[in-house]
């Protein structure tokens, strides 16, 4: 990936991570559905009248809308109103990684090479240290909820790569319309209609913030960012770098909801960290990097110009094809691109 797209990719993740504890404090004002509800309402108008009409087959803005919308962020929400503390919840929902690479490679054909295998495995370590670390004090239910939330984000993911959304803004406009309804009318039906008119009747400025955060940052520039850099290269390169989420959304958590950050969750995040740069890193930078280490210290030697100069290859640019045994991504063609995390 080029380095930018690499930033981007991490500024998201740090975004998602703190909107953990932004969702503690929506809950707090409204009941779980109603608050996804308003979420996505927020998020589709007035920028649905902006962005022009849908650039994709509307299946697809149906599908993602009622996998990403509904079910994962539904489940999302009603295992943190569980009881799923903010910290562990933004952990265990990078699983959503392994079932997007599951899914990939069983829809996509996608396969993921040995050093990516080798990464996304160091950083489910990672995931796997500040799991235990957690300890198993909490309700069973909200985790497995919490669960079901990330196998409905790898199906989500699958199924924006597989629309392949030439302006992911757009697609992520329209696909936040979706589960307006369906979540509006799941509200009435299990939480009532009078907590939702009390929720709503007692509304200040947190809870307008709460739902500001959620809708605009997270889910329009967030997922929008993300559908970009899943069209770009293969969901097995961009997932990954969804397990650095908990690492931001630990320490927001510790920072603001004073959730302790203790030895192992240290050692959780650095394995996070190496394990998605193992998985992102192109294997000619990785090469050059172990050269640069190993180099004594001192005058360089001087050389001739020529093509001993010349610069190594970079990251692939989308569109090139990888050399063959490596695992640079590939941008794949019109008919097949990809698409857009919790």
């Amino acid at each position: 990936m080029r380095p930018v797209h690499i930033a981007l990719a991490v500024l998201v993740t740090a975004l998602w991570g703190v909107n953990f504890v932004v969702i503690e404090v929506g809950l707090d004002h409204f009941p779980p559905l109603l608050f996804c509800a308003l979420r996505f309402l927020v998020a589709a108008l007035p920028a649905v009248f902006l962005v022009g009409p849908p650039r994709v087959a509307w299946r697809w803005i149906l599908g993602v809308g009622l996998a990403l919308g509904v079910a994962k962020f539904g489940l999302l929400f009603i295992g943190m109103h569980e009881g799923m503390p903010a910290g562990l919840s933004s952990l265990v929902l990078q699983i959503q990684a392994v079932f997007t690479a599951l899914f990939a490679a069983v829809v996509l054909a996608e396969r993921p090479g040995r050093r990516r295998l080798l990464g996304m495995a160091v950083a489910l370590a990672g995931i796997a240290v500040a799991a235990v670390d957690e300890g198993t004090s909490g309700p069973l239910l909200g985790f497995v909820l919490v669960v079901a939330a990330a196998a409905f984000w790898g199906v989500s993911n699958v199924l924006t790569r597989k629309a392949a959304p030439p302006d992911a803004l757009n697609f992520m406009v329209w696909v936040s319309l979706v589960p307006v309804l369906p979540l509006l009318a799941l509200s009435l039906v299990f939480e009532g209609a009078r907590p939702d008119v009390e929720a709503l009747s007692r509304l200040d400025w947190a809870g307008v913030g709460a739902i500001v955060y959620v809708a605009w940052v997270t889910t329009v520039f967030g997922f929008g960012i993300w559908g970009f850099l899943l069209r770009t290269y293969d969901a097995s390169a961009v997932a990954p770098f969804s397990l650095l989420v908990p690492v931001f959304g630990m320490s927001s958590a510790a920072l603001v909801l004073g959730e302790g950050i203790s030895a192992p969750r240290w050692l959780a995040a650095a394995l996070l960290v190496g394990g998605v740069a193992l998985t992102s890193l192109p294997a000619g930078r990785l090469s050059r990097m172990r050269l640069g280490a190993r180099r004594r210290p001192g005058l360089r030697p001087r050389r001739r110009a020529g093509a001993a100069d010349a610069p190594g290859p970079g990251p692939a640019a989308p569109g090139t094809p990888a050399p063959a045994g490596t695992t640079a991504s590939r941008t794949p063609s019109t008919a097949s691109r990809p698409s857009p995390r919790g």
